[in-house]
Parts: structure tokens; C-alpha cells; sequence
């Protein structure tokens, strides 16, 4: 048996975190496989921009900004400016005044964009039950809280670095 192989007896602790990195690497893939309502690669690199307008836009008050964008995605301000242009000439996002400040751009999903990413998470689910088919339904379940639980440990590091500054 390998290393690769998900049944590789008796790993060490130190084999298992250097696993890790590698794994990741292969997770975005796995929105490439040939499952039930499939997105093209394009349309995958959007859904970056997508997901964090979405995510950000949950609390009706809260407004995404191109500036914001770059943040997020820890990119120059010119090569967001570029992703959200490719994502309004795909007509799924709308740039709108703010209503908090009139001088201002901010971003929403248009119809088409809330279509894009419903379809989008009904792939991710579909790719996650096609991967995990045969695996116990509790792993299933607690592989997806750990994974949440990873992300919002994640979130939370990012709060406290910006508090910190």
C-alpha cells in the first residue's frame, strides 16, 4: 500500500500532516468531475468572486466592494477589478450605488449569479456524495463538520489578525 491509498495501515503523525497540503491541493478538482449539473472550469473561477459577494452580502446591511474583493482573495486591487468585470460581463453580478454612501460602487449577485451558485453548490454536493459513496454515512457527516469546523477556525484567524492590526 501507498501513501495515496486511503487505506494505508499505520501512518505517523508526521505522515499525516505532511498529507495535508498535498490533499488540499486536489480538493479544487474535484468541481471538475463529470457529476449531475456540471460547471464549466470558467465558470468555477467566478464562483470565487461569487461565493465571497454571497457570503458577505448574507446580513442586508453589509455592502462588497471591488476593494473589499481584493482583500478577501489577497489579490491586487487591479486583478479583482478584472475578475469582477468577467463576472458583470457574464451577467452575474450588478454593480449598484450604496445605500449608505452614494459615492460609492457596491456588488450583488444578479438572478443569474444566485442561479450560477445554486447550481454551483448542488455540483459541490453532488462531487462530495459521488467521492464519499462508500463510506459510512457517520464519516460522511463528521468529515463535513470537521471541514466546517477547519474553515470557521480559519475565519476566526483572520478576525483576529485584523483586530490585531
Amino acid at each position: 500500500m501507498t501513501k495515496n491509498d486511503a487505506h494505508w495501515p499505520h501512518p505517523t503523525a508526521d505522515e499525516l500532516l505532511d498529507a495535508v497540503g498535498p490533499a488540499f491541493g486536489k480538493l479544487r478538482r474535484t468541481s471538475l468531475l463529470d457529476v449531475e449539473h456540471p460547471i464549466s472550469a470558467k465558470d468555477l473561477s467566478r464562483t470565487l468572486v461569487l461565493n465571497l459577494v454571497l457570503e458577505h452580502t448574507r446580513d442586508s446591511e453589509a455592502e462588497v466592494t471591488v476593494g473589499a474583493i481584493a482583500e478577501l482573495l489577497a489579490v491586487d486591487p487591479s486583478v479583482a477589478s478584472r475578475m469582477v468585470t468577467d463576472n458583470i460581463k457574464a451577467g452575474y453580478l450588478l454593480r449598484t450605488a450604496s445605500q449608505h454612501d452614494g459615492r460609492r460602487t457596491v456588488l450583488h449577485l444578479s438572478p443569474r449569479g444566485a442561479q450560477l451558485m445554486a447550481r454551483f453548490r448542488r455540483h459541490q454536493r453532488s462531487a462530495f456524495e459521488y467521492i464519499t459513496a462508500d463510506w459510512a454515512e457517520t464519516e460522511r457527516l463528521e468529515f463535513a463538520r470537521l471541514m466546517l469546523k477547519y474553515v470557521d477556525s480559519l475565519d476566526h484567524l483572520k478576525e483576529r489578525r485584523r483586530d490585531a492590526d
